[in-house]
């Protein structure tokens, strides 16, 4: 390594360290490579940083972002958990099944783990604690199942991915699927055990629908359950891009909770594009400031040359995975997953190219390993936004994941040996 690559390191994990937030600490660390060791003009630096995010797929990310607020504050998502409920709740522990099949099709919209954990836990999590649920598993269950948002397309870690790799983001759509069906599914299927086990939503507390009534739900939820087949069948038939689609969400969803559900007033888009705007800065802070410290790791060759240094190793493809995987579930931990996908997808890319590993593939795994890092302490975002809504500490929230979590990593592991479940749809595997 040269001493411009060593004093990379040393700054970064210096000011990391010093619980600097990740996006600041990329973006010093960018500056004193530019200021010391280039001659390139501080003053190019926010040009640079400009150009990261003048981008149109980028543009995807503030639209779905509005969209997941919109749909949340206007009906949509508790009609979504009402369709679910008529589906799924006359099975043992049917509204902890409700809760994972919102998730799924709430994810299928927003493409964010928060959010999807906002707009079904604020409403599941206190029915399930009323209906007899232990608070411990009704929090630790959404807390996981929300981390479907960024799985289940659209997903904004994928549009980060297909950006940062100039990997086509509607393949990575499409290569989502599968895998955020089979994790999805595994938690139902752990649901109706511990249900089961325990007596979860028997007796007084069984769901008990009317036929009539279950028409009725699906029949009211007819719009909601629209919205995914709009905007993931517009990408897969060529009718949008992502970023087309992401703005004819946030139309639709407009339409729909204004003029139709009419539980939004146009007065109150002015708060959520306000509110939107400010997660939008947040998330294009991060990705700018990991866009660039991208161009200084590229600069001084150190993907080239980890990509050199792991190949003399000789490793096959399928330990090189298992080394991806525990890279990535440990940087989950400590990192936002875009800040995560922006410094480690250029690095691990070459190796993975090198050994016969599909890039889609290696995207998927990405992802789900980063899923797995949002309930994982101490910078698990889901764990957060599920303790703000439960009362529960942290770490509490944590604990009850655990299980869930368990599922989510049998998964992973399939989906990672098994590459025909993300590439099937996409005609390989």
């Amino acid at each position: 390594m040269t001493e411009a690559s060593i004093a990379l390191v040393v700054i970064l994990f210096a000011l990391l360290f010093s619980s600097t937030p990740i996006a600041v600490a990329l973006g010093l660390t960018s500056f004193a490579y530019f200021f010391y060791f280039t001659t390139i003009p501080l003053t190019q630096v926010p040009e640079r940083l400009f150009n990261s995010l003048n981008t149109f797929p980028l543009m995807a990310i503030p639209f779905f972002v509005l969209a997941a607020s919109i749909m949340s504050r206007g009906g949509i998502s508790r009609r979504l958990i009402t369709a679910c409920n008529a589906v799924v709740g006359h099975f043992r522990g049917g509204l902890a099944m409700t809760g994972v099949l919102a998730c799924m099709f709430f994810a299928a919209i927003s493409g964010s783990s928060p959010a999807t954990v906002v707009a079904v836990g604020t409403l599941i999590i206190p029915a399930m604690i009323a209906s007899g649920y232990p608070k411990r598993f009704s929090t630790g269950l959404i807390a996981t199942s929300g981390s479907l948002g960024i799985l289940i397309p659209p997903s904004i870690p994928m549009i980060v991915y297909g950006i940062a790799t100039e990997e086509s983001i509607g393949d990575l759509f499409v290569a989502g699927i599968l895998p955020g069906l089979l994790a999805g599914f595994m938690l139902l299927g752990l649901v109706f055990v511990i249900s089961r086990r325990q007596g979860y939503g028997t007796g007084e507390h069984a769901i008990d629908m009317t036929t009539a009534e279950k028409l009725r739900a699906l029949r009211d939820a007819v719009l909601s359950l629209a919205l995914p087949a709009l905007v993931l069948g517009g990408i897969y038939g060529g009718v949008f891009t992502p970023t087309e689609a992401a703005a004819m969400a946030v139309f639709y969803a407009v339409i729909v909770s204004v003029f139709v559900y009419k539980e939004l007033d146009l007065k109150d888009l002015g708060g959520i594009l306000l509110s939107s705007s400010r997660t939008s800065a947040m998330i294009m802070f991060i990705i700018a400031n990991g866009i660039l410290f991208s161009f200084v790791l590229t600069s001084e060759r150190i993907p080239g040359e980890i990509t050199e240094l792991l190949l003399g190793y000789e490793l096959d493809k399928w330990t090189f995975l298992l080394l991806v995987n525990v890279i990535l579930l440990v940087a989950g931990c400590f990192m936002e997953t875009s800040s995560a996908i922006l410094i480690i997808a250029p690095i691990l890319l070459p190796i993975a190219l090198e050994l016969g590993v599909d890039p889609i593939h290696l995207g998927i795994i990405m992802v789900m390993n980063l899923e797995i890092g949002m309930v994982t302490p101490p910078l698990g975002l889901n764990l957060f936004v599920a303790s703000g809504m439960s009362g529960m500490t942290v770490l509490q929230v944590a604990r009850a994941a655990i299980p869930t979590a368990i599922v989510l990593l049998a998964a992973l592991f399939l989906v990672t040996y098994v590459p025909a479940i993300s590439l099937a749809l996409l005609g390989g595997g």
